[in-house]
């Protein structure tokens, strides 16, 4: 959850609401699969700032990310 909060929120905002990329939050990913978003995460974008992380995660931990993603990341202060 740090990872997320640190290197994803550098680009889509601390609380996942956006900046250089898009908001992440429940609303905004209603409706994409998770697989899709895993995918997203695990390969990246081309063309656009979005990097892939599959040299520092498993297709497990993409899939998992996503799936935080979609339910709400839990608050920072627990």
């Amino acid at each position: 959850m740090h990872m997320v909060r640190q290197d994803c929120g550098s680009c889509h905002g601390m609380r996942m609401t956006g900046g250089l990329g898009p908001a992440l939050t429940p609303e905004a990913l209603a409706g994409k699969p998770v697989e899709s978003l895993a995918a997203t995460i695990y390969h990246g974008r081309p063309g656009t700032p979005m990097p892939g992380w599959r040299s520092m995660l498993t297709a497990e931990e993409a899939h998992w990310i996503a799936q935080q993603l979609l339910d709400g990341l839990p608050d920072a202060a627990r």
